[in-house]
């Protein structure tokens, strides 16, 4: 799912909310208080982006046979970067799950 993806499944699930709690789905909900969702979630995606990035960046430079790379921190950096995207998967998966209960709720 690409990011433009999640915009519009977030833009879907203000609105419905919105036209749940009984105002125009653009007007504003009033809940400014707390952190956007949108920027936590892309937030996250890019710090995983982020740890692939030097996950792979350690692991050139080991098989380039540089000699600050040691096979223990590559590992270490690779198993972090599987573990977080695995992570982000399942996140997604259940984010997917609830937009597809809220789609199928009966108003």
């Amino acid at each position: 799912m690409s990011v433009q993806g999640i915009d519009q499944l977030l833009g879907e699930l203000r609105s419905m909310s919105a036209l749940a709690a009984g105002q125009p789905a653009n007007a504003p909900t009033g809940a400014t208080e707390g952190p956007d969702f949108a920027a936590v979630l892309k937030q996250s995606i890019d710090q995983v982006n982020q740890v692939q990035q030097n996950a792979q960046a350690q692991q050139v430079a080991f098989q380039a046979g540089d000699p600050d790379a040691n096979l223990q921190d590559v590992m270490v950096s690779l198993q972090k970067a599987s573990l977080s995207f695995q992570t982000m998967v399942q996140v997604r998966n259940k984010l997917v799950t609830a937009y597809q209960e809220v789609m199928n709720m009966q108003v």
